[in-house]
């Protein structure tokens, strides 16, 4: 009889280390598709952000004045005449850049803290990208005509 108590118990912490391995292995699981859920939607919503510059005369704004808040310049696509001045404020709390991507002759203001602007004359026609180069998926686009 003795025998038979301890076959149960020894059955009974098999059966419990059991489910416990199958609660971490589980669980472990669904964290891994989870995470991998998250990186395909930021990986998504780059490639639209991107899309959205590379579109820049058609959804360009005529203006000379963009304002960097929520993380992201607003309006991302601009329009202007050449020999126009463009100023960029930081209405946000972290600090910003204004920093061509182009190797062209374009914006570079350093950093930006809350409440700073930067002005930049563009005195050639031609399609100049930007981006923060603290924070570089925030990209934007000036068409100079």
């Amino acid at each position: 009889m003795l025998d038979i108590a301890k076959e149960e118990a020894v059955m009974k912490k098999i059966y419990i280390y059991i489910a416990i391995v199958a609660v971490i292995v589980l669980g472990g699981v669904g964290i891994y598709f989870a995470m991998n859920q998250k990186n395909t939607d930021n990986n998504m919503n780059s490639m639209n952000m991107n899309n959205s510059s590379n579109d820049s005369a058609s959804s360009a704004v005529e203006t000379d004045t963009v304002s960097i808040k929520n993380f992201a310049f607003s309006p991302v696509n601009i329009s202007v005449k050449a020999g126009t001045k463009v100023t960029w404020t930081n209405n946000d709390s972290a600090p910003h850049t204004v920093t061509e991507t182009d190797s062209k002759t374009g914006p570079s203001s350093g950093n930006l803290s809350n409440g700073d602007s930067f002005s930049f004359t563009f005195t050639k026609p031609g399609i100049y990208h930007y981006d923060c180069s603290i924070h570089p998926n925030m990209t934007g686009t000036v068409t100079v005509n």
